[in-house]
């Protein structure tokens, strides 16, 4: 079936600048067996300067133990590198400033960021694509280091974003960052939006506007509209909506304008779900993302907090559930008998079509979330409007999402050329980055080995696109419960429909046998399915439209 970052640079010391290690500064009793020492953060530098120059030229002094009374404990990280307690304690005394301390333990809530930072160090690609990031972004966010498990699809994410963003087209470089703002508010997914206001103010918006979208011009505001309804029901956009965009006489938007604009609020919906999803933490130079209080350490010593070795990881008492024992061979199992079900019968097309209507009704059922309802805050609710429109008073009302038949309107034959007839060269980005994340596959289950996942990456695609009522006649939707049990299809539904509900818990509860890389495989697969969703449902509005 065919389918068509965070750091700062500023303040950052090169490579050639820093020492590789400094054991001997680090008293013996902070130093962790069997593990290599820090590296020494940028401050290092400015440190050894002023004690030079104090010390009349000579070099840096051993640091001496501190004293057993002092009550600081925090552990301290800049940009790059991170420092243990002491040599806090002597930036602190020398420089006398105030050193931020992380509020997370790593890139994200849900993964270890040891595994993160492993997976970055030994593969070649990834270093090479974080190195180009960089010279382009000046920073690497906390997203991109999360995707590094996936090099060949991170590539692909990265220029389709840098080209959205940066490169020409119809819409100018503020009103592109606005309108990310609007569509990560809608999910009231602050890292995001964080993230675009300070790139709105850099590229020279104008503040005034990050007062509230009634601040805005009334072009974007008219906006509104379609980025709600494409955030949380996109079957009900029609070609009316489109017109009303298209025929305002003093605030309308050109066919190519708006087909920039759906493309972003389209990517930034899905990219809120996979912040969500993988639980990515912001970066220590966030307002959110740090902190001047010490931790508290219970039992673990700051270095080991630091590195994320002082939380417990579901991977790790796995042999002590009985509950996920045979997971993922009773998956393997199943996969091989629905593949003899294929080769031995084939269901009629009224067959296939009441087991999707089936499938369809019943994801209407399943629940999200037992939580009182995530009300957002003003900082984020001021870019959007409507706060209580969401798919969960969708599902209360018990309405029936409307069939849209593939085979009717399709990316492959309609969406693609579309886009790159009105926004040149990003319909084929798009598309690579569809395909790369739907093929992807290292043909490996767990510590399985030589497996074909086609068919279960298959199912969960098709269950994203039957929960927005999107029909393959070519797919038995009776698959997908053999396939997909509930904790993994509640995971599902809540990050695609309401992905600010999404919970550790969540992320834990499902494929309790499987790799973290392989969980944010399937973030990546619920990213871009309803992706591709929602442009399916705005492109075939534009389309009426133009017919």
């Amino acid at each position: 079936m065919s389918r068509r970052g965070r750091y700062s640079a500023e303040g950052a010391a090169t490579a050639d600048s820093l020492p590789a290690t400094f054991p001997h500064q680090c008293p013996k009793e902070q130093r962790l067996e069997g593990k290599e020492p820090f590296k020494l953060h940028c401050f290092y530098s400015l440190l050894r300067g002023k004690k030079q120059r104090r010390n009349g030229g000579n070099e840096m002094r051993h640091a001496i133990a501190p004293s057993p009374n002092v009550e600081n404990n925090s552990i301290a990280v800049t940009d790059l590198f991170k420092i243990c307690t002491h040599c806090e304690q002597l930036t602190k005394k020398d420089l006398g400033i105030r050193i931020p301390r992380p509020l997370g333990s790593g890139p994200s809530r849900f993964i270890p960021e040891k595994e993160i930072l492993q997976v970055s160090k030994v593969d070649a690609r990834t270093q090479a694509i974080f190195e180009d990031a960089f010279a382009a972004l000046h920073r690497l966010d906390n997203i991109s280091l999360v995707m590094s498990f996936h090099p060949q699809y991170l590539g692909s994410f990265l220029r389709t974003q840098h080209y959205l963003l940066q490169m020409d087209g119809p819409l100018p470089l503020h009103y592109r960052h606005y309108i990310c703002i609007m569509a990560a508010a809608r999910h009231q997914c602050s890292y995001l939006v964080n993230l675009h206001v300070n790139d709105f103010l850099q590229v020279g918006g104008n503040s005034k506007w990050l007062n509230g979208l009634n601040e805005a011009p009334q072009k974007l505001q008219q906006l509104g509209e379609i980025n709600k309804i494409l955030a949380h029901r996109p079957w009900l956009l029609t070609k009316e909506h489109i017109e009303h965009l298209l025929k305002t006489e003093e605030h309308s938007w050109s066919l190519a304008e708006l087909i920039h604009a759906v493309v972003l609020l389209t990517h930034y919906h899905s990219l809120s779900s996979f912040t969500f999803g993988c639980g990515i933490m912001p970066e220590i130079n966030c307002d959110s993302g740090h902190t001047f209080r010490p931790p508290s350490l219970s039992r673990y010593c700051a270095c080991d907090i630091a590195n994320g070795n002082g939380h417990a990881n579901h991977h790790d008492d796995l042999s002590g559930n009985q509950e996920m024992c045979g997971e993922v061979e009773e998956l393997m199992e199943r996969m091989k008998q629905l593949q003899e079900c294929r080769d031995d019968e084939e269901a009629s097309q009224e067959e296939m079509a009441t087991r999707f209507e089936k499938e369809k009704t019943e994801s209407m059922l399943v629940v999200m979330s037992e939580d009182e309802e995530c009300v957002p805050s003003r900082d984020i609710s001021r870019h959007f409007e409507d706060t209580s429109y969401g798919y969960q008073d969708f599902s209360r009302r018990g309405e029936q999402v409307p069939t849209f038949r593939a085979q009717d309107y399709s990316w492959e034959d309609h969406g693609f050329s579309l886009v790159n007839r009105l926004y040149p060269d990003v319909g084929q980005m798009l598309d690579e980055k569809f395909q790369m994340a739907y093929n992807l596959t290292y043909n490996t289950m767990a510590t399985h080995k030589d497996v074909d996942t086609s068919m279960l990456r298959r199912a969960i695609w098709n269950y994203i696109h039957c929960m927005f009522g999107i029909r393959y006649d070519d797919y038995d939707y009776g698959e997908i419960n053999q396939l997909l049990d509930r904790s993994f299809k509640i995971y599902i539904k809540t990050m695609v429909c309401s992905p600010e509900k999404t919970t550790k818990r969540m992320y834990e509860s499902f494929w309790r046998q499987f790799q973290h890389s392989e969980k944010v495989h399937v973030n990546l697969l619920l990213m871009e399915a309803r992706m591709q969703a929602e442009l399916l449902y705005a492109l075939r509005a534009i389309t009426r439209y133009m017919t």
